[in-house]
């Protein structure tokens, strides 16, 4: 069975607005990393359009030299998007409709590295089935006072274990949890 991994970077207030982090060349190595252990990434409509407007070509060519391997990286993975609203996708992508646990714990039994998720509002719905394996939580060393916040209205209390963390160059911490059994 493929683990359901989800990564996001917010800020020390909380805020994920993307707009707030702190980019820089290490983070964007790592970021890719954790795209090319996947077989396959799972994304809402939000950020299947925020990722595929800004990281496929040729958008992506405007960004700095050292951001081409994670752009290339997120280019050629694997897309599976969550949506009742989006017609169609391409960008090596799939709609998934319907039930959404059973679509996540289909891709899920398949054999495999993994799958990961980003976004707001897919995590949350991925852990009210109790569907994520892991989190990562990329936390920049920022205080902003604004923006959208994790996990609001979560019904049920997730206790976590910490199982890893990595330090970075620009005082960012990428911290590795698994809900407690």
């Amino acid at each position: 069975m493929r683990p359901l991994r989800y990564s996001i970077n917010l800020t020390l207030d909380g805020c994920v607005d993307h707009r707030v982090g702190v980019p820089d060349e290490e983070l964007h190595l790592y970021s890719m990393e954790i795209i090319a252990r996947a077989d396959a990434l799972l994304f809402g409509r939000t950020t299947y359009e925020l990722m595929e407007s800004a990281w496929r070509p040729p958008a992506s060519d405007a960004f700095p030299a050292w951001t081409q391997p994670f752009a290339r990286t997120i280019d050629a993975a694997r897309k599976y998007v969550v949506s009742s609203t989006l017609e169609s996708v391409d960008w090596n992508a799939e709609l998934l409709r319907g039930d959404l646990a059973a679509a996540v714990r289909a891709l899920k039994a398949q054999p495999g590295k993994g799958l990961y998720t980003g976004g707001v509002m897919l995590p949350k719905a991925l852990t009210e089935l109790g569907l994520i394996d892991e989190y990562e939580f990329i936390v920049h060393p920022r205080i902003v006072g604004h923006g959208p916040s994790l996990f609001a209205g979560v019904a049920k209390v997730v206790d976590l274990k910490l199982v890893g963390r990595t330090e970075f160059g620009s005082g960012a911490v990428a911290l590795r949890y698994e809900p407690r059994k």
